[in-house]
This record gives C-alpha cells, sequence and structure tokens, in this order.
C-alpha cells in the first residue's frame, strides 16, 4: 500500500491530496469552512494554482523558504498548498509565540518570505531588523497602515496576489524525496528544530492513521482543535480529510470551551480532535453533553500529551464517544502508536499504529523486556529528514531508520503500551523508577486538583525525591490538610514510594504554546 511512497520518483503532494479529489468528481465538494467563508475542492486546486504561480512571478524559487504566520481560516490551506504546489518549503509558525521566538525561527529557517495574518504580523515589527533575509511580506487582510509598517520590505496583499495569480493548472517538477515543508518542534526541552519532511509525509500519515486507524471517510466532517500550524493538527484537519475528500471545520480563535462548543453545534461534525487539557476543560464546562454538541459526532481523538485514564473514561461516560489516545511527534509528523476503535485501553497509549514498527531500549540500546522500562523507538514512513542545521541532534534523533522519541515506555506482554514520561523527565526513588506523568494522572484524579506536573528534586541527604506543582479547582483552597490528603491519594494510586515530598500549589503551570507542560522550566526554577 505504501511501497508507491517510498520509492524515489517525480511526485508533488498536492497530486493526490487536492488535483486527485478534483478528478474524482468532488470539486463542488466542500473542503474546509471557517466562521465566515467555505472553500470547495475545486476551489482550492484553483487558488493553490493561483498562490504558487503569483509566489514564482515574485522571484520565489524553488527550496526557498516560506513562513506562515496564519490563524486557522481557509486561507491557511490555500498559501500552504500554494507554496507546496510551487516546490517552495513551507514552514508553518506557532501564533501564541512572542517576537523573540519568530526572531529565533525565522533568523534559524532564513525565510525569504512570509505570508501572515495582519493581526499577527505586528508581533514581527520589533524584530524585523534581525531578519536581513526576510524580504517578502504578504499580509493577509488589514490596511494599507499595517503594510506600511513593513515598509523596506517587498509588501503585498494577499487577496491581491491571488487575484493576480494565473489559474491554470501546474505543479513543480518536485521528488518523493524532496524536502516540501518544515515543522519546527514545541521548544518543550528548549529552543525549537527545525524538522524537514518530504512530499511523500501527508498522504503516507493518513494512509497510516487517517485511514487504518480512525477509519475516515468521504462523508466525514472533521473537527481538530489543535491549531493546522503544527503537526498534529496539521494531520488532523489537512492531510487526513483532504485524502478522502472530507470537510474540515476552521476555528480562527483559541479553542476556549465556549468557541469549541459553538463549532460542535454549528457543524455537527464527526471527527473530533483534542488534547488532554482541552478535554478536562470540555468536562468541566456547563454545556458539556451527550456528544459535545453534535449529535453526528462518532469518534474522539486526543494526543499531544499523554491522556489520563480517568480523564478518557470521564470523556466516554459524559460524551457517549470513546475518546482514543495515541501518540506522535514533530519528527514522525503523526500518530504512530494509538488506541484504536472497539479497542480501548484507558491508561494506555494503545498499540502500534499499522505501517510503524516499535521497540523499547535501555540506556545501552538493548531491547527490555515486557513491563521494562525504556526509551522509545520507532520506524516508519514519516520520520522526517532530519532537523535543520542541527547535525548533532540529528544524527541523535535520525538513527536510521528508527527515530529515537525521548519518551519513556512499558510494553505489557500483551502489546499495550503505558506512557511513563520523557526522557529528561524520568528519575530514580530508592533505585526504581518514577514517571511523572504517573503521579501526575494520580493528583488529577483527587477532586481537588485541576493539574499537576511533577519533577525530581533533591532531598537534604542529596536523595532524588518528587516535587508536585499543583493547580487547584475552583473551590478548594491549600491547606496542611489537603496537603497530606494528596500524598496519602497518590500513595494509594500510584505508590508508596511515588508519593511528592513537596506539593506546590500554582495559580498555572509553564507549558508550550501548543499545551505542553515544560517541567525543565520547572526544574531550573527549583535549581
Amino acid at each position: 500500500m505504501l511501497d508507491d511512497l517510498l520509492q524515489r520518483r517525480p511526485y508533488n503532494a498536492v497530486t493526490d491530496l487536492i488535483d486527485a479529489q478534483v478528478a474524482r468528481g468532488l470539486g463542488d465538494k466542500i473542503a474546509f469552512t471557517d466562521s465566515d467563508r467555505t472553500l470547495s475542492y475545486g476551489e482550492l486546486q484553483a487558488r493553490t494554482c493561483r498562490f504558487g504561480s503569483a509566489l514564482r512571478n515574485l522571484g520565489l524559487r524553488p527550496e526557498e523558504r516560506i513562513a506562515l504566520l496564519c490563524y486557522d481560516t481557509v486561507d491557511f490551506p490555500a498559501a500552504f498548498w500554494g507554496g507546496v504546489r510551487a516546490g517552495i518549503v513551507v514552514l508553518p509558525l506557532n501564533t501564541l509565540l512572542n517576537a523573540e521566538q519568530y526572531a529565533y525561527i525565522l533568523g534559524d529557517s532564513r525565510a525569504s518570505a512570509i505570508v501572515a495574518s495582519a493581526a499577527l504580523a505586528k508581533t514581527l515589527l520589533p524584530v524585523l531588523d534581525r531578519m536581513p533575509r526576510l524580504r517578502t511580506v504578504i499580509l493577509i487582510g488589514g490596511s494599507a497602515a499595517d503594510r506600511a509598517a513593513f515598509a523596506g520590505r517587498d509588501v503585498h496583499d494577499f487577496a491581491d496576489l491571488m487575484a493576480q495569480g494565473a489559474p491554470d493548472l501546474f505543479t513543480a517538477p518536485t521528488l518523493s524525496d524532496e524536502v516540501a515543508f518544515w515543522m519546527y518542534t514545541s521548544g518543550s526541552t528548549g529552543d525549537p528544530k527545525g524538522v524537514k519532511h518530504v512530499h511523500t509525509t501527508p498522504l503516507a500519515a493518513a494512509r497510516l492513521m487517517g485511514q487504518r486507524v480512525i477509519g475516515i471517510r468521504e462523508d466525514d466532517v472533521v473537527f481538530s482543535a489543535a491549531k493546522l500550524f503544527f503537526s498534529y493538527g496539521m494531520g488532523n484537519a489537512m492531510a487526513f480529510p483532504m485524502s478522502v475528500g472530507a470537510t474540515t471545520a476552521l476555528l480562527p480563535q483559541r479553542p476556549t470551551p465556549e468557541a469549541v462548543f459553538a463549532i460542535m453545534r454549528r457543524h455537527q461534525p464527526t471527527i473530533f480532535y483534542g488534547v488532554p487539557t482541552l478535554y478536562a476543560s470540555l468536562l468541566a464546562h456547563k454545556d458539556m453533553a451527550r456528544g459535545a454538541g453534535s449529535d453526528r459526532l462518532r469518534l474522539c481523538i486526543s494526543a499531544g500529551e499523554a491522556l489520563p485514564g480517568h480523564l478518557g473514561k470521564r470523556w466516554r461516560d459524559a460524551c457517549g464517544v470513546e475518546v482514543l489516545d495515541g501518540i506522535g511527534s514533530t519528527e514522525m509528523f503523526q500518530t504512530f502508536l494509538s488506541n484504536q476503535p472497539g479497542d480501548v485501553r484507558y491508561g494506555t497509549t494503545g498499540r502500534p499504529v499499522p505501517g510503524y514498527e516499535l521497540k523499547i531500549v535501555d540506556d545501552d540500546g538493548r531491547e527490555v523486556s515486557d513491563g521494562e522500562i525504556g526509551e522509545l523507538l520507532v520506524r516508519g514512513p514519516t520520520a522526517g529528514e532530519g532537523y535543520w542545521n542541527q547535525r548533532a541532534k540529528s544524527r541523535r534523533t535520525f538513527a536510521g531508520e528508527w527515530t529515537f522519541t525521548g519518551d519513556k515506555y512499558v510494553r505489557e506482554a500483551n502489546g499495550y503500551y503505558h506512557y511513563c514520561g520523557r526522557t529528561d523527565d524520568m528519575f530514580k526513588v530508592s533505585g526504581m523508577w518514577v514517571s511523572p506523568f504517573e503521579v501526575e494522572a494520580a493528583l488529577a484524579s483527587h477532586e481537588a486538583v485541576l493539574e499537576a506536573a511533577v519533577i525530581g528534586k533533591e532531598d537534604a541527604d542529596g536523595l532524588v525525591k518528587p516535587k508536585a506543582f499543583v493547580v487547584l479547582r475552583n473551590g478548594f483552597a491549600v491547606d496542611e490538610r489537603l496537603i497530606e490528603t494528596l500524598r496519602v491519594h497518590v500513595k494509594q494510586h500510584a505508590g508508596p514510594w511515588k508519593y511528592p515530598r513537596w506539593i506546590d500549589v500554582r495559580a498555572d503551570l509553564p507549558r508550550t504554546a501548543t499545551g505542553k507542560i515544560q517541567r525543565f522550566k520547572l526544574r531550573e526554577l527549583e535549581s
């Protein structure tokens, strides 16, 4: 099934994801819809041709980089796939970063152009002088004053460029092994790294996770609260549905519970994708009901961070639809280990997605037995080509056909995998491994705890013990009685040696812009 994607040959990702859908009669079918507009597959094809030709007219050459700093509207897929069609390497940017973070990524990537929603583009102004290679700025929306703020650059209006581009069907003569886009890691362990992905990656992920596991169909309507700018959202809302001609509902603003429920009621999606933090917020909201607002909902997916078992069960009971917890990575583009419909074991990450191979190894690279903790490695067709300008880290992560995930796992004898934490987050207490995630899940299962993060901290004797950072639910206040109750709760649910010796109650936890807890910042705070 994947042999055609693994062979080096002339190929461009838009051929299967856009042009093939139009060729089989889906030109009038809605591909994307946002709060204001819709875009059919035929219109998507025409707009990608127009934008791709406009980029070439601006002097952008194949293999140059163009960044996307855009909200999730129908303009995003038109710009992204227009660049891919033209053979230009597209680089989506997280819309929640600050000026310094954009300066780092744009400087590191050496992007020569950027497409940006006007409101987001303003964030770049204080650091523009540090981006000498960024010669072209294309603004979506905005005024003449917004464009004038980028004086000294080649500034254009996105709509004008789209109108000026030629609608004639074309595809750049790219190769299947050629880099199509980059995705920057979320920075949960330090500065983000640019992962290079080739043209065959989106369709390979769609065939494996989207079609084999999720069972996505042409008549599905999907809604991903996870945004298009990072790989989980890009697979959910573009690669998977486009591979079968399905429809995607887009949410431009932040996925607050109110905004999510509004989309669910308006578009009645059949598949919903979220992250554990959002599932917890939805469950706590007054509007939570069967189907989460959609009478057509048939499946929910969770990734981005591990889904605690108690949270998955609560969602199933409240929503009436099972939620599949899985794990992917920017390095692998999408999900390679997941629970599957009709085969959900809450508290586990399921079993390997068909088409991927997994193994768990110790610190010396030897495979461990079932029941032993080690680092998870994965082999499959969606692995990145490497990190941009990070040779040493590329050699460590992309080891031949195998990719080191940086995640600690245990495999049961029955083939199900249990997440233990990031490699850098694990620590030993009394000679036994402690998984921060396991302690966090135990804490979060208490009625007083909204969320928790756990790190290892040295005590007065220099021995490492767990320390917890906890955010309480509304209506609960911290006192010594509650602290002791939480310690006992962890002993009962995780193990007597795993209880947190220190519990620090906080208003919030440090997270990446994609919602992952940054435990390294908590360790830095303690040091």
